[in-house]
């Protein structure tokens, strides 16, 4: 399959989104209960960093940053939200995701990436062990879906060893 990693444009919104809404159904990817419209989503991440991955039939997954916080000395942190879609998970798109946004998180000044993901999503969780991230701890109970069940989330970080403290 071929496919190339490009910025993500506002015109890209509606494929993003539904790529968005199949991990939301999948009930451990995201606490989120629905996707937020554009303009929510475009102001909460990064201006910098947002990647999409696109074939001759369309977007394939997607990548972005939010910043952990608007004070100074946590300019360079970031956590890492990615997904692909359905049908193309497994198959090396997200690990092509992630390797370029740690690229470019880099040139952008980020020195660390974090990742909260859901306990039971194994998958997102061998692809940031993958791609150099590292387990820091579980939070038990950090989050409620909106059925009302509970669930544990894995912290996993990734420090730069270009960028900021090595």
């Amino acid at each position: 399959m071929e496919y190339r990693i490009t910025d993500m444009q506002p015109t890209d919104w509606d494929q993003v989104a539904s790529i968005y809404s199949e991990g939301i159904q999948t009930g451990i990817a995201t606490f989120q209960a629905e996707v937020p419209v554009w303009e929510k989503w475009n102001q909460s991440h990064s201006q910098s960093c947002r990647l999409v991955a696109v074939s001759e039939a369309g977007v394939l997954g997607w990548a972005a940053l939010t910043p952990v916080s608007d004070r100074c000395v946590y300019a360079g942190v970031a956590d890492v939200s990615i997904y692909i879609g359905q049908r193309y998970r497994g198959q090396g798109v997200g690990q092509a995701l992630m390797t370029e946004l740690i690229r470019r998180s880099e040139q952008e000044g980020f020195w660390m990436l974090q990742s909260r993901i859901i306990l039971e999503n194994a998958a997102s969780q061998a692809l940031h062990a993958k791609c150099g991230f590292r387990k820091v701890g579980v939070r038990e109970k950090l989050g409620k879906m909106k059925q009302g069940s509970w669930h544990d989330v894995v912290v996993m970080e990734r420090r730069s060893r270009t960028v900021g403290v090595n």
